[in-house]
């Protein structure tokens, strides 16, 4: 495990080698790890730059310290960096155009799943979001039964993964719908004149008739509002850019 002189620091270095140490000794969750002296004289490097690395994987949630008891590894939140990160008041509105596409992608995604998991309960469970949503007009929903509903369809799959991601990526739902909503609201009209619309209520029915087909045809037409509304923004800021840049070379 000693460490070689090359292009990367010292620390990152010593962090890979830690990790790799770690694989090869078959350490996991809830194994305890050397103390910093041990490590350091194993790798041949300062006591401080172990500690640093070591920190980088406390960081992430690889490992924990427990008072007087030494280091265990831990199994960190896979989308735990992405949770930190996720916030609107922070990204550029064509990084939140694109978690709003990738949310759509994923939900479509799970269609499959969710047929094929899907039990009498909860089914009773979605019909009771469903009785209890608040639908405003041109299929406009309050975010609490947006959010139940969907939350749910996330949980039947029975991914950890995919649920935890429902709720990182719900900040970005609300801030879309609260800041375009004058976008939103024509198209919503002109899909509803169109019988484009697809409720929470048309998805429940096809989940109950077991129509995998027919629910993903729907759950594309309830989503169609968004990606038409991603299409017209992304029209608008790429002119925008373009005039900008325009200005600035004059």
């Amino acid at each position: 495990m000693k460490i070689e002189i090359n292009q990367t620091t010292l620390i990152d270095q010593v962090e890979d080698s830690l990790l790799t140490y770690f694989k090869k000794n078959d350490l996991g969750r809830g194994d305890s790890i050397p103390n910093e002296n041990s490590l350091a004289a194993e790798l041949g490097v300062a006591r401080s730059v172990v500690r640093e690395a070591l920190s980088r994987l406390k960081m992430m949630g690889l490992i924990h310290a427990r008072p007087r008891k030494g280091m265990v590894l831990t199994e960190p939140s896979i989308l735990g960096g992405m949770k930190r990160v996720i916030d609107p008041r922070v990204l550029s509105e064509e990084t939140i155009l694109d978690l709003l596409d990738f949310r759509i992608a994923l939900e479509i995604g799970i269609s499959t799943d969710i047929f094929r998991k899907i039990t009498p309960k909860d089914i009773e469970e979605l019909s009771e979001i469903v009785k209890m949503g608040i639908v405003f007009e041109n299929n406009e929903y309050a975010l609490i039964s947006e959010s139940a509903f969907h939350t749910k369809l996330y949980k039947i799959t029975g991914n950890k993964i995919i649920s935890e991601f429902q709720e990182i990526i719900h900040p970005i739902l609300v801030y879309v719908k609260e800041k375009f909503k004058d976008y939103l609201k024509p198209i919503n009209i002109e899909m509803s004149k169109s019988g484009r619309i697809a409720t929470h209520a048309d998805l429940l029915d096809f989940i109950k008739k077991g129509d995998e087909k027919g629910y993903r045809d729907a759950i594309e037409r309830h989503f169609e509002v968004y990606k038409i509304f991603k299409v017209n923004r992304s029209q608008e800021l790429m002119a925008e850019k373009a005039e900008s840049e325009k200005v600035e070379g004059i």
